[in-house]
């Protein structure tokens, strides 16, 4: 389901609500038929950046409209909604199919595989809609990966941008990592005197 903006960006802090990309692992953000290596990563910017097309696009191979996106979060996060601006010239994707906590995902493994939500698109490019999830299927997302199967009909398939509305956990992955191995017993450190020689002494 698609929703426009009910109120003026200037009058309310749209930037805030749409901050999640400051918790996007963006070294680890990747694409499958980009046709520039690592262009992805350009597209994940903050919102009132998200209609500046002088830079960087992500943009499918000519002939083949097909992409698969990966969005990893330094946190776990809950997304309520997604916004896609597109390329103009029917390049935008007209089809978009999200996929949680599923790494290493192919071509294959999206047609394939069943996805927790599926949105029919519209071109954006003045980037006030957004495309709402079911809020109760996306808690705990620690990644994303967007499909986007083809566009509205042009040769290729061009991403400007893609904002994530939601929130994060204030605890990070790598702190959880951490804290659950700290609390598992490490033999090293529970050693008995008899184990470590400590307080022992040697008759000559």
């Amino acid at each position: 389901m698609a929703c426009t903006h009910d109120h003026s960006c200037e009058e309310h802090d749209c930037s805030s609500e749409w901050s999640l990309y400051k918790h996007i692992d963006l070294p680890k953000v990747s694409a499958l038929n980009e046709a520039v290596p690592g262009s992805v990563k350009s597209v994940f910017k903050a919102w009132e950046h998200r209609l500046d097309f002088s830079g960087e696009i992500l943009r499918s191979n000519d002939g083949d409209t097909e992409l698969l996106v990966f969005v990893p979060f330094t946190s776990d996060v809950k997304l309520k909604s997604i916004s896609i601006v597109g390329g103009p010239e029917r390049t935008s994707p007209a089809r978009m199919r999200a996929f949680i906590n599923r790494e290493g995902m192919d071509f294959s493994d999206a047609q394939d595989m069943q996805a927790v939500q599926e949105w029919e698109l519209v071109e954006n490019l003045q980037g006030v809609l957004e495309f709402q999830t079911r809020y109760a299927k996306f808690q705990g997302v620690s990644s994303i990966t967007l499909h986007f199967p083809g566009n509205l009909g042009g040769t290729t398939t061009q991403i400007h941008y893609i904002g994530f509305k939601g929130e994060a956990t204030k605890l990070k992955r790598d702190t959880v990592g951490t804290i659950v191995y700290e609390l598992r017993p490490n033999p090293a450190d529970h050693k008995t005197k008899a184990e470590t020689g400590a307080g022992l002494s040697h008759v000559g």
